[in-house]
C-alpha cells in the first residue's frame, strides 16, 4: 500500500478523531483567590474570587494557567475529549494486537 492512501479502518478513525475536537490533557479546577484591590468588599468579607486553573505536562514538569472564565466550558470539553481519545487509542492497541493474534493462528 502506498504512503498517500488511508485505509477505510484509517479514513473510520479520521473521522472519529475530527468529532473530537477541541482536544486537551490536564485538568481544570475553579479556585478561589483574593484580588490586587486594597479595598475590595468581597476580600474583606474573606469571600475571595473564583478562577480557573488549567494544569498539565510541559517538558515532565506541571504547569498551570489561568483560564478566562468563558474559556472554562470549551476547555472543560477538550479535556473530557481528550479522556475519550486516550481510551479509544488503548482499545485500538488492543484490537491491534488481537487481529495480529488471529492472523498468526
Amino acid at each position: 500500500m502506498s504512503k498517500n492512501k488511508v485505509s477505510p479502518e484509517q479514513q473510520a478513525f479520521l473521522q472519529e478523531l475530527a468529532g473530537m475536537w477541541p482536544l486537551a490533557k490536564g485538568s481544570l479546577v475553579q479556585v478561589r483567590k483574593p484580588c490586587i484591590r486594597p479595598n475590595c468588599p468581597s476580600c474583606r468579607q474573606g469571600k475571595k474570587h473564583p478562577a480557573w486553573l488549567f494544569s498539565f505536562a510541559k517538558g515532565g514538569k506541571r504547569v498551570c494557567r489561568y483560564v478566562p472564565t468563558e474559556l472554562a466550558p470549551v476547555l472543560r470539553r477538550a479535556l473530557e475529549n481528550g479522556r475519550q481519545l486516550e481510551k479509544r487509542v488503548v482499545e485500538l492497541g488492543e484490537e491491534l494486537l488481537e487481529r495480529y493474534r488471529r492472523q498468526r493462528q
